[in-house]
């Protein structure tokens, strides 16, 4: 294949609620879209970065910037045939997983279409449905909170996640427990503690969770394994996983006993396969988180977890629980805690572009003679 245009758009979403986590809230979610044209077909990608560097050091400037000024200029007008190929032209740029996950992303979806087959099918995958699980926010309050949860399992979805800090751990956690003895019920820091929380973290251990994710330092692993030999618990890393030796190296020291992928993180579903493969390998079992994803980047993490190892409910929420009104269709919608997973060519969704017309911030076309703004 050989990309000959390239269009970037920053498109702003209202969530349907206000979510907070231990380090941010937000209102809305700002994503870059990438669309490419290729021997006359047309590729979709998503860049699912944070605003703000508090999850991550990429932010969706960053990207922009990273994209357009070394990722672009790399892969328009240059042949390539796997993804493989396409991913070498920009290895020389490091880190920058989420702008090059964008860029992969719609390459994926151009394979699939000149292949006719589903990126799912591609990587291997051979699930039709996903058990899809809820992740909720610190919330204004505890009742709040519970008639969230009341109303999700009410939906049908097959797991809870709650966001812990500092001030919102233990009792609420106990609160959840109470009311719903037997639910799959899971924690979220996203590195709001140290290893001097460690007591206070083993109390979790009375709750039977599914596991605890990212406890720790964003870049840690060597303290997660400390305090993984003490807790009951599963330890999950999140944020210290950038790639498939990362999470070798983390199962090497008992750093945790699950992992969850992220495409956008690890910088793209075939970097998100070759975790996988390892953790699989392994015996480490692993599922689907999000980054509040549009319906484009939505679908590709549906075909990821297609993968045989993917055992444990994802973030993979339908996307009316964020969005009144996403950019793809069909839309991707949870059926009693499921979503299909996209079998059409490419992503086997269609953006609608009135839509991302409509929501844009700002816009950039590159072509083989430059760009035009």
């Amino acid at each position: 294949m050989r990309i000959d245009r390239i269009d970037l758009t920053l498109v702003r979403l209202p969530l349907v609620r206000v979510f907070k986590t231990s380090s941010s809230q937000k209102s809305h979610i700002d994503h870059i879209l990438i669309r490419a044209e290729a021997d006359g077909l047309v590729g979709w990608g998503e860049c699912a970065s944070p605003s703000d560097p508090y999850y991550c050091p990429e932010t969706i400037e960053t990207c922009w910037h990273i994209l357009r000024d070394f990722l672009l200029p790399d892969a328009i007008g240059r042949k390539w045939g796997t993804i493989e190929e396409l991913v070498g032209f920009s290895a020389k740029v490091k880190g920058n997983n989420f702008a090059k996950a964008g860029l992969e992303m719609a390459c994926w979806d151009l394979l699939g279409k000149a292949q006719g087959r589903s990126i799912g099918a591609m990587l291997g995958g051979s699930a039709v449905s996903i058990a899809s699980g809820v992740s909720l926010g610190i919330e204004e309050s505890l009742p709040a909170l519970l008639r969230l949860v009341d109303q999700y399992i009410g939906e049908g979805y097959k797991r809870i996640k709650l966001k812990i800090a500092p001030g919102w751990d233990i009792d609420v956690v106990r609160a959840v427990r109470e009311r719903h003895p037997d639910l799959p019920l899971q924690v979220d820091a996203n590195s709001a503690y140290t290893l001097d929380d460690s007591d206070h973290l083993r109390r979790l251990d009375e709750f039977g969770l599914l596991l605890i994710e990212q406890p720790l330092a964003h870049d840690d692993i060597i303290d997660h394994a400390r305090l993984q030999a003490i807790l009951t618990t599963p330890v999950c890393l999140d944020e210290s996983i950038h790639s498939a030796d990362d999470a070798r190296k983390a199962i090497d020291i008992a750093a945790c006993r699950i992992i969850n992928i992220k495409v956008s993180r690890v910088g793209g579903l075939l970097e998100a396969k070759r975790v996988h493969d390892v953790c699989l390998a392994r015996g480490i079992p692993v599922w689907c988180g999000g980054m509040h994803e549009f319906g484009i980047g939505r679908a590709a993490n549906l075909a990821v977890s297609s993968l045989p190892g993917f055992t444990l409910p994802g973030d993979i929420s339908g996307s009316d629980k964020y969005y009144r009104d996403d950019l793809v269709e069909p839309p991707l919608l949870a059926t009693n805690g499921s979503i299909p997973v996209p079998c059409g060519p490419g992503l086997g969704v269609t953006p609608i572009e009135d839509r991302i017309v409509r929501n844009a911030l700002r816009t950039l076309t590159l072509t083989e003679d430059g760009v035009c703004r």
